[in-house]
């Protein structure tokens, strides 16, 4: 099994990104043979592309969050941990694991850590506090953190950021410093559909970080191409801002799907021009947000499309240092 030091060494290097596969756990019906089927296939649609690791989700429900109804029925999944497990032994890359803690006591949060490490072979863990401040939480999310950092087993731990809360409370900056106090190492954003939001969350944040003398730390775009209305539905109802003007051109296109691709390469555009000069660190992470093939092939587009980008972008970076230093 790997490590989570092999990450640790890949995110040390401010001058590479890091990129990954984001995907779900196969639902809970699925007999537990096709789960490894399901595996390969997930595997197989990524082998011609080059990618550092995988991020396994851990699926809510979050119907507290918001009363729209969910566009897409919630249906609970296999675990995380094996579904990260089974992708980590037949990819042998790193796998990120989402843990929502919501449920979670300070026990049981101990004794899911203990098993995530010896039974399934995790190392690296992003740990998702509750969407609503109406659930009754019996582990609050820095109470989590500390189990993780206390725990006897030495994972890797990032955190989620989120551009819209900063546009909505202006603060999301200084969580960020607090949760890397707490013991987060890196950052995923949630899907990025407002350039603007994240432009702004991450300027704050490398001026904040340059103000205090601390080092920023890495954080991992998300983006996820959109094909249809009921797509674009489930993006909004997951808390993505996505501006009018954007969401009237997805679902004015010819192909709404590719229109959705050039917008997100768009956005990545944006936001490298406003932020690379803050020598913020950086990721990659490409979704498909449901299960239909035509948005399942649009990410592996959107994948190598927004990694060469980036890719660009850092080796310009680069190079300007070495005329510059």
């Amino acid at each position: 099994m790997k490590n989570g030091s092999e990450l640790r060494a890949r995110y040390n290097d401010v001058n590479r990104g890091v990129y990954f596969i984001g995907t779900t756990p196969p639902k809970s019906d699925t007999p537990i043979e096709q789960v490894s089927t399901i595996a390969d296939k997930l595997l197989e649609r990524v082998s011609d592309i080059d990618f550092d690791g995988l991020i396994v989700y851990d699926i809510q429900n979050e119907d507290s969050r918001t009363s729209k109804p969910r566009p897409f029925p919630f249906k609970s999944t296999h675990d995380p941990r094996l579904y990260s497990s089974l992708l980590q032994q037949k990819s042998n890359r790193p796998v990120i694991t989402y843990k929502s803690v919501v449920q979670s006591n300070g026990d049981a949060f101990n004794q899911w850590a203990n098993e995530a490490w010896h039974e399934y072979g995790i190392r690296d863990i992003v740990l998702v506090g509750s969407p609503s401040r109406q659930n009754n939480i019996s582990l609050p999310l820095g109470d989590a953190y500390k189990t993780l950092v206390n725990n006897e087993n030495n994972f890797f731990i990032g955190g989620i950021t989120i551009a819209e809360r900063h546009a909505n409370k202006g603060n999301e900056h200084v969580k960020l410093i607090e949760k890397h106090q707490q013991g987060c190492n890196f950052f995923i954003s949630q899907a990025i559909y407002n350039a603007q939001a994240t432009i702004d969350m991450l300027t704050r944040y490398a001026i904040e970080c340059q103000q205090q003398g601390i080092k920023p730390q890495r954080i991992i775009l998300t983006f996820s191409p959109c094909g249809s209305k009921k797509t674009l539905a489930f993006i909004e109802w997951l808390g993505v801002s996505v501006p009018e003007a954007t969401s009237l051109r997805i679902l004015n296109a010819e192909r709404p799907l590719y229109e959705s691709i050039r917008i997100c390469s768009n956005t990545l555009v944006q936001i490298l021009d406003a932020v690379l000069p803050y020598k913020v660190p950086l990721g990659l992470n490409i979704e498909s947000l449901t299960n239909r093939k035509e948005e399942i092939d649009g990410s592996i587009l959107l994948y190598k499309l927004l990694r060469s980008t980036m890719d660009n972008y850092l080796a310009k970076q680069e190079l300007s240092g070495l005329f510059t230093d």
